[in-house]
């Protein structure tokens, strides 16, 4: 115990130190990582985004990035399975905290993410943004594709997002029709995995329907994405409530008829041969969890998309 510390989110003096916090203790940032809003020498940035002002059901994941911190907290040093690695041992991981937004007007708000993810990509970090609701995506992708140019969209999901909307109004059922119109995303690039539900419009995504998902293996599934997407710069987008609710209760629009939380932490495995550019995980209620279910998927989830990034930077170095 001589040698151990506490509270590494905020004592650690090097960004790629592990911790020793007790699971049960300590400041709870993303994997114990240094809360710092200092970009420079992060080669990837957690960060949150509480906001649930454009869910169409039941509000509550404005409390996703605390809930999913919280739920990180026992994968804090170990090496991360199934990744047999301390993932921050070569690569700089920071919190970078939360997105301040003004609860009282929610027109600032798209413009105050795009402008703050702006800023961390220019730094030349990836970034993985905590949810939030499904609107956070959005201003997101404004902020990716300007770096990178139309994106490949690989969303997980149990909806397809793609409703009619008018300009300017802020709805988590619309952003992916949005996002097609804007030039944002590649289309034909595009996949959907696990949709249970139908919208008017397909805008031309390949979807991967919940009864698909189920009469396939991960294997199977990882490949479809990998052979639709091939090399485009991809930004993966997880909505919890892809997960089946016996997973994944903790959620705004759950949807009977989902994958298990195994299944699909296997084919999201399998995906290193995507050029993923840009992460989120949204749509954690904890209100509405039961034994921090969603939350731990939710953060097992977050840290398979820094697994996958952690070996992509590794070939590359």
């Amino acid at each position: 115990m001589a040698n151990r510390t506490i509270d590494h989110a905020v004592t650690a003096r090097t960004l790629k130190s592990a911790a020793s916090d007790p699971t049960h203790a300590g400041v709870l940032s993303f994997m114990r990582r240094r809360y710092t809003k200092v970009l420079r020498d992060a080669d990837a940035v957690v960060w949150g985004i509480p906001f649930d002002a454009a869910t169409s059901n039941r509000p509550g994941a404005r409390f996703g990035p605390q809930a999913i911190r919280r739920a990180s907290a026992i994968m804090d040093n170990d090496p991360q399975y199934p990744f047999e690695r301390d993932l921050f041992a070569d690569m700089a991981v920071i919190d970078y905290g939360d997105c301040l937004l003004d609860y009282g007007d929610h027109r600032k708000t798209p413009a105050t993410i795009e402008r703050e993810a702006r800023k961390i990509l220019k730094s030349g970090a990836y970034l993985l943004t905590l949810g939030g609701d499904h609107f956070v995506t959005l201003p997101l992708l404004r902020a990716h594709a300007e770096k990178y140019g139309p994106l490949a969209l690989v969303q997980f999901d149990a909806h397809q997002d793609t409703w009619p909307d008018e300009k300017g109004r802020i709805d988590h059922g619309s952003f992916v029709g949005t996002a097609v119109r804007e030039g944002l995303i590649d289309a034909e690039r595009s996949i959907q995995v696990g949709i249970r539900t139908h919208a008017p419009e397909d805008c031309g995504i390949r979807i991967l329907y919940g009864y698909e998902v189920e009469e396939m293996g991960a294997a199977a599934i990882a490949e479809e994405i990998v052979r639709h997407v091939g090399s485009a710069p991809t930004y993966l987008t997880f909505d919890i409530d892809c997960l089946d609710p016996a997973f994944a209760p903790g959620t705004g629009t759950p949807v009977a008829g989902g994958p298990s939380s195994a299944k699909i932490l296997s084919v999201l495995r399998k995906l290193g041969a995507l050029h993923v550019a840009g992460s989120d995980v949204v749509e954690v209620a904890p209100a509405y969890d039961h034994a921090d279910i969603t939350a731990i998927a939710g953060s097992a989830v977050a840290m398979y998309m820094l697994g996958l990034r952690a070996e992509w930077l590794a070939e590359r170095r």
